[in-house]
């Protein structure tokens, strides 16, 4: 079960999840002090992520329950035990698993599971999504978001795939209640530089955009 609980009030107040795939581990360290300075909450661990049970612990042990630490990319029951066990506070999909998501409901254990058509969508707030993940948001654009919305308001949605501190007004303006950002937020010239300074700055500028959605 997860070390710290996931705080909503946190969540909603800087709805980005940044989403941390394939990345090293001493950068990864390095990251984490520049993300909850920059006023970050929530933090996203994909398990096909080498060495991503361990992430998951030293992203927990450094916050201490100030950033919101999860596991993505939880496609069986068996990924959701590993998470659990590594001490995700959220789950996150790349696909409706109806197993995973009525087991995370279950446990009290926020969930966003991915999905992509209205109907995929709505089934997934059906089954007790917390928020639901559209991917590939790419694909679509904001507009997607806004027609979704149209006659389904009462259904969160954090667009994913391809989100950008560019285009985050335009989701933002389209009706995104969050947003699931990987690379565009997780700079790979900034990382690679070891720019750690200007890699806050970005965070920050990405908080920033997003605050009092």
């Amino acid at each position: 079960m997860p070390v710290f609980q996931f705080d909503h009030l946190k969540f909603n107040s800087v709805p980005v999840v940044g989403i941390i795939r394939g990345i090293d581990a001493a950068d990864f360290e390095m990251i984490l002090k520049p993300f909850i300075n920059a006023g970050l909450t929530t933090l996203e661990i994909t398990l096909n992520t080498t060495g991503a049970g361990n992430l998951i612990r030293t992203a927990n042990e450094f916050f201490q329950g100030n950033v919101n630490v999860g596991a993505g990319t939880v496609r069986s029951l068996k990924d959701l035990d590993l998470a659990l066990e590594f001490g995700a506070s959220f789950i996150v999909t790349p696909v409706l698993n109806q197993t995973v998501v009525s087991k995370c409901v279950e446990l009290k254990i926020p969930v966003f599971p991915g999905a992509f058509t209205p109907t995929e969508i709505a089934e997934a707030f059906d089954a007790g999504a917390t928020m639901v993940k559209v991917f590939p948001a790419s694909s679509v654009g904001p507009d997607y978001i806004k027609n979704v919305k149209a006659p389904m308001p009462e259904i969160k949605l954090m667009p994913t795939g391809g989100v950008s501190l560019e285009n985050l007004q335009a989701y933002k303006v389209a009706g995104a209640d969050a947003y699931g950002m990987g690379t565009p937020l997780f700079r790979t010239d900034l990382i690679k530089q070891k720019n750690w300074s200007a890699l806050e700055d970005h965070f920050r500028n990405v908080a920033d955009a997003v605050k009092f959605n």
